[in-house]
């Protein structure tokens, strides 16, 4: 797999690249369509007989990098790729800080196959592997997070994204005392920033897309830390409604027909078999986990991290692009 490594990197540099021009445009669609048509063409270009298990959606729902779609050149090793072309098109769209080009390469059979839906994380650091239960309340987790990490809670940091769907979160990490970072998106960059050796954050939890959820489980698994998940339909994540309820019973036909279950806790080793794992984020705006692509003279500078998982490395490129 670490043969690969390269032309991983490259092609979520190309999705960055190709995204970065439309920043502030306020268009989140044409900054995503960009994106993949840009990642896609990259993957057909690759000698790996590559299939999509996470992606942009079921066949019906998206032209390209579906679920299922088959790319490459159809010639060597076979490989599950889950893929988030844009994590945080709407932060490209308006301007603001941590949207990444993320791609997660594994063997033939070793990541979730699982929807586009909502999908409940809980991600520590390898001091607190095996500390974690996402059966439990969230409260029964953080104070076992403490004791396996050595803190009391009001030193404990989480990290969320700051959505209505976690204010209940929020609001019990709050009585505990717990020091809460609530994001306006990207959990990716949030799982890796809490599984990084200086890491800025102890726990992760939050509810957010199925597709960050198995790309973050590549990279947490990669770095030596632990996390488990849970698909949750539409009306778990968003509230009871008619119209809600219609979604949810159409992803609970998916999840049935693809072999996963809602509701079901998944633990890393079920989101991704084995350690040969490759992770690749490439900056699109700045951030806390890598820089945004930087026009300098004659061209563009990025950055991208590139994390192997057979041979636990963790790379820091910056490229510079010639115009």
């Amino acid at each position: 797999m670490m043969s690969l490594a390269w032309p991983l990197f490259r092609t979520t540099e190309q999705a960055a690249l190709a995204a970065w021009p439309q920043i502030g445009c306020g268009d989140k669609n044409k900054i995503d369509g960009l994106a993949v048509s840009a990642m896609r063409q990259a993957l057909n270009q690759m000698a790996i007989r590559g299939r999509i298990v996470i992606g942009e959606g079921e066949i019906d729902r998206a032209p390209m990098l579906w679920i299922g779609e088959e790319v490459g050149q159809g010639a060597g090793p076979h490989v599950d790729i889950a893929v988030d072309p844009i994590e945080g098109t709407r932060m490209v769209a308006m301007g603001q800080s941590n949207a990444l080009a993320v791609m997660a390469f594994a063997p033939q059979g070793s990541l979730l196959h699982a929807p586009d839906m909502y999908m409940k994380k809980l991600v520590v650091n390898r001091q607190a592997k095996g500390a974690i239960n996402l059966a439990l309340p969230l409260a029964d987790n953080l104070r076992n997070v403490a004791l396996a990490l050595g803190k009391p809670l009001d030193r404990l940091r989480m990290v969320t994204l700051d959505k209505p769907r976690s204010r209940e979160a929020i609001n019990e990490a709050t009585r505990l005392g717990v020091k809460v970072f609530a994001l306006p998106d990207g959990d990716v960059a949030a799982s890796v920033l809490t599984c990084l050796q200086d890491n800025q954050y102890d726990v992760m939890y939050t509810v957010g897309g199925a597709p960050e959820g198995v790309i973050s489980a590549c990279a947490v698994k990669a770095l030596g830390g632990d996390m488990q998940a849970e698909l949750i339909d539409f009306c778990q994540a968003k509230g009871e409604s008619a119209e809600n309820r219609l979604v949810a019973e159409e992803e609970r036909t998916r999840c049935k027909a693809m072999g996963v279950e809602i509701n079901r806790v998944y633990s890393l080793g079920e989101l991704v078999k084995g350690k040969d794992v490759i992770f690749s984020a490439t900056g699109v705006t700045g951030g806390d986990l890598v820089s945004g692509i930087q026009q300098v003279t004659n061209g563009v500078r990025t950055q991208t991290l590139l994390i192997g998982g057979a041979d636990r490395t963790c790379n820091i490129i910056d490229s510079l692009h010639s115009w």
